[in-house]
């Protein structure tokens, strides 16, 4: 099979890319490397095409599937822009027309923040509230997806993304998740602010986990209903504060050094909780990774790559 990977350079992107290559798939990688590195997926095997994915529409090259992850994917690029709106709308209209023409299966990577307001855990048929620009754009994003398999047939299923952490963050900065950052903090030896008293808490997935769920879903196929669209949750069921993460990696080895200061960020998301029970029935869904296990070779990857 023939896969599109859109943001394929980026942090989950490239990751999706090489656990595709790893399952057999021939894969073209779609970048406008805004929060990508080519070096990301220099040794994969993989086509790289230079582009943004408003440009997916146009392309000739035929498809199997779109995984459909080069949106902008964090709330704060919002706030400043308030048109990536547009962008993430057209990004997505633009595979969907695609899929619509060739029949691809279109895999979507949405994202947990769209259940802010609600009790957790987070449910995928829980009622959806205004919130911020993000959780506009993303939820407009899985509508159309929605309207397309229920106008034009077109398969999709959309990835509800809760936090993401692993290797290959570097590059999104500030954006990075927040254990993430607060490692290079404690790999630097600096201090890490933290919002509050530190007992907000974050499901925490790690990146690889998060490559089976989107291989689980381009395998999907038992929808309910003629219409084939479905949502699922990927995130582990498992919340962990802020203060515990600190905890976990001093238990590590790590030097963390936390200050707490005052909160500034109206809507701030103070937990966040998976309900993974649907993904893991429907979709077969099962993360496998304890971030125990996981930290020390994340560490270790980050300590050669930032040479700390």
């Amino acid at each position: 099979m023939k896969a599109l990977v859109t943001g394929g350079c980026g942090f989950i992107g490239s990751h999706v890319a090489e656990g595709l290559v790893n399952r057999g798939f021939t894969v073209t990688v779609l970048d406008d490397l805004s929060l990508g590195t080519v070096k990301n997926i220099e040794e994969l095997g993989v086509k790289f095409v230079k582009g943004d994915s408003q440009e997916v529409a146009s392309m000739s090259e035929r498809f199997d599937v779109l995984v459909h992850i080069g949106i902008p994917s964090s709330s704060p690029m919002y706030k400043r822009n308030p048109y990536l709106i547009s962008k993430a709308v057209n990004g997505t209209l633009s595979v969907l027309e695609y899929a619509k023409r060739s029949g691809a299966k279109v895999v979507l990577a949405s994202t947990s923040s769209i259940y802010n307001g609600n009790p957790i855990p987070w449910r995928e048929d829980m009622k959806i509230y205004v919130t911020d620009y993000y959780t506009e754009a993303r939820l407009c994003c899985e509508r159309l997806c929605e309207l397309y398999s229920r106008l034009y047939g077109v398969e999709c299923v959309a990835l509800r993304y809760f936090s993401v952490y692993g290797e290959r963050e570097e590059h999104k900065g500030s954006y990075a998740n927040v254990i993430t950052q607060m490692l290079w903090a404690a790999l630097k030896g600096e201090e890490f602010v933290v919002y509050g008293d530190g007992s907000q808490t974050r499901d925490l997935v790690y990146v690889k986990d998060v490559v089976e769920a989107n291989i689980k879903a381009i395998e999907f196929s038992d929808y309910t209903g003629d219409v084939k669209f479905e949502v699922f949750n990927v995130g582990t069921g498992v919340a962990t504060s802020f203060n515990d993460m600190a905890k976990l990696l001093e238990e590590k080895g790590f030097n963390v050094k936390l200050k707490y200061a005052p909160n500034p960020i109206k809507n701030y998301v103070y937990h966040t909780l998976a309900d993974m029970s649907k993904a893991k029935s429907i979709l077969k869904f099962n993360p496998r990774h304890e971030i125990r296990e996981v930290i020390p070779k994340v560490a270790e990857y980050y300590r050669r790559k930032l040479n700390l």
